[in-house]
């Protein structure tokens, strides 16, 4: 996984390094996918980026810490500016990018040109975005004078892929830095049913465009179909039909390395750092067993139910091999197998013995019981309650207002929060 990227081995298996990206919408999330393996995270800043609406974004103030902390871990940092832009965007378009440089962050994701100019007068590493809905090897040659890094239209297939990364070696296609051009897609999480993301339903409904980062998702309601004239409702299997399941692609991660990608992209800035130290957990597992030749369909169903316990709307494989048509969810929201439960707040640390203490706030908790720990510089953490100590003494069951103590190697602050993972019984 190790070895360059060369002409010989741009676009077979595992013999060049390929990136894993996650997404960071938090630091909590941040640290949950740095501590999971990933190589490299993805994150908004200020309002010009598309998830600008769902998460409460990083700001500016935060890039020097973001690259601090990444560049620590060697993990790359990718800045997303994908949101169309308007005039009025350009004097903060300059000051996010003018931050970029200072802080080091390692490359710009856009599409809007005035980005891609900008950031080429600045030398800036550029990427560019789903939304430019890239199809073709001849889209990539033109992107080449501006960038390094191209993430395909979520529509395209394998076999569409493999002949787009094929023809940049047979082209000798390289990018704005001088090495061949690379290719991006995303592997796993949220699809939308418009063309890469590129939708208008809340511009048209509520004024509120997705394409400027104020999706209201509205594709994810239920819809009654009537036919005006007669008045006769239209009978359809399944009344979410805009609202497609999520991508999984961990079964066919090896199809995909064959065809010649070499970033693989998590969805989920919005997701929480459970999810996203999860889903990067058992990509990196899988990508590390395809390099082993250890990659076996007993290891992807353990791989597929890990990932059924954190957010999902079920799974399907996109359009990667060949569907004509998407698989859509029945349900509004997730279907996970596991639900978190908030019982209590980070009170103390022992750092001496290694003892965390909580302050119960909800709920009871019990011996044997697993829980999930998650902090701004924790990140997620999942653990087996061995030992329950309530006030100092070993007790059965904790309650509100109680103190409990456990044995935990990491650093606990004040305000982090303890859950208890409960089985979904309607997943």
């Amino acid at each position: 996984m190790e070895l360059g990227i060369t002409p010989e081995n741009y676009g077979f298996g595992m013999q060049k390094k390929i990136e894993l990206l996650a997404p960071a919408g938090s630091f909590e999330s941040l640290n949950a996918a740095i501590q999971a393996g990933a190589d490299a995270v993805y994150f908004g800043a200020s309002h010009l980026n598309m998830r600008a609406k769902s998460i409460h974004s990083f700001q500016l103030d935060d890039l020097h810490e973001i690259a601090s902390l990444c560049r620590s871990h060697q993990v790359r940092t990718y800045l997303t500016l994908n949101t169309v832009m308007y005039d009025h965007d350009m004097n903060l378009i300059r000051t996010v990018l003018e931050r970029v440089k200072e802080e080091g962050i390692d490359a710009v994701i856009a599409t809007d040109f005035a980005v891609l100019e900008l950031c080429r007068q600045m030398q800036i590493p550029l990427h560019i975005s789903t939304q430019a809905n890239v199809s073709n090897v001849e889209t990539v040659q033109f992107f080449s004078s501006f960038s390094d890094v191209i993430v395909l239209a979520r529509e395209l297939t394998l076999t569409q892929t493999a002949h787009i990364t094929r023809e940049i070696v047979r082209r000798d296609i390289r990018g704005i830095s001088g090495d061949l051009m690379r290719i991006e897609i995303f592997v796993h999480g949220a699809l939308c049913m418009a063309i890469s993301g590129k939708c208008y339903l809340s511009l048209h409904e509520q004024n509120a465009s997705a394409n400027r980062g104020a999706c209201t998702q509205n594709c994810r309601r239920p819809y009654l179909v009537t036919d005006l004239e007669t008045g006769n409702e239209l009978l359809v299997d399944n009344e979410y039909i805009m609202s497609p399941k999520d991508l999984c692609t961990i079964h066919i991660l090896d199809e995909i390395i064959d065809a010649g990608v070499q970033v693989l992209k998590i969805e989920g800035r919005g997701k929480s750092a459970e999810y996203v130290y999860t889903v990067t957990q058992c990509y990196r597992e899988a990508l590390q067993a395809i390099a082993e030749g250890t990659y076996t369909p007993e290891k992807i169903e353990v791989w597929m139910q890990r990932l059924r316990t954190v957010y999902n709307r079920g799974f399907w494989e996109g359009y990667y091999l060949g569907r004509h048509l998407g698989e859509w969810t029945r349900e509004p929201g997730s279907i996970a197998t596991e639900k978190k439960v908030y019982i209590a707040r980070g009170s103390n640390y022992f750092s001496k013995i290694g003892v965390a203490e909580f302050e119960m706030e909800s709920g009871t908790l019990k011996k044997g019981d697993a829980l999930l720990l998650i902090g701004r510089d924790l990140g997620a953490e999942k653990l087996q309650l061995e030992d329950l100590y309530v006030n100092g003494e070993l007790a059965a069951e904790a309650k509100r207002g109680d103190k409990i103590t456990f044995a935990f190697g990491r650093k606990v602050h004040k305000n982090d929060k303890l859950y208890k993972l409960v089985s979904d019984k309607h997943a």
